[in-house]
């Protein structure tokens, strides 16, 4: 499942931030876009989201597995979102927080079946074990620590089915130690599950081994 960006062009107020950008990311692979703050980092994201709005203005091509995403809404491109700040609803637990993520239906292919809510609370838990956290889906966010509330937020995006995720700088606010852990370990699953992926970061040590770099320039 392919993630293709064609002619990207991106100006405001008259200036242009990003010129005829094009790039494919293939299954598992990384598209790492680095460069200073201003340089349209998040601009090339939030058009590849469908976020991008005025005065921002856009032209060019996307598209994921050969469909034509260009003119589609957010909720339709079916592309996931991890920000450097976890974004996790502190008033709910981590089940409930994954549970708002996991698709009431579950199963293979294009008809999968309504899930109970114990079918959606075993899927969370599967995921919880594969990310080292089996035991604190009962527990709230603020009781964690900034390494795991990155893996409960890692989680969800997934658990939403995306079939391609965007990274903006997910681990700047991470110790140097809990980065390196975090790359990993996100990484490591984005390849397992061949999730193209858009990267955002200003620090080269974020991009992973092999990934295509696009350096953006001021």
């Amino acid at each position: 499942m392919s993630l293709e960006l064609a002619d990207v062009t991106i100006r405001v107020h008259g200036r242009t931030l990003i010129d005829r950008l094009s790039a494919a990311v293939a299954p598992g692979d990384v598209l790492a876009v680095m460069g200073a703050s201003g340089v349209g980092k998040s601009s090339l994201l939030a058009w590849v989201a469908g976020t991008l709005e005025a005065p921002f203005e856009a032209s060019g091509r996307l598209t994921l597995d050969g469909r034509e995403l260009t003119s589609l809404p957010i909720q339709q491109r079916r592309i996931g979102l991890l920000f450097q700040d976890d974004l996790l609803f502190p008033h709910m637990s981590v089940h409930d927080n994954l549970l708002f993520a996991l698709p009431a239906r579950l199963g293979p292919g294009s008809s999968p079946t309504p899930a109970s809510r114990a079918a959606r609370l075993a899927a969370a838990d599967a995921a919880l074990g594969s990310a080292g956290l089996a035991g604190f889906g009962s527990r709230l966010p603020a009781s964690l620590s900034g390494g795991q509330r990155s893996r409960v937020s890692l989680l969800r995006a997934l658990l939403a089915q995306p079939l391609a995720l965007l990274l903006d700088e997910p681990f700047s606010k991470l110790d140097a130690s809990l980065r390196a852990q975090m790359r990993s370990f996100t990484f490591s699953t984005l390849h397992e599950r061949r999730v193209p992926t858009i990267l955002v970061t200003h620090d080269p040590a974020d991009v992973p081994a092999g990934a295509q770099r696009v350096s953006l320039d001021a």
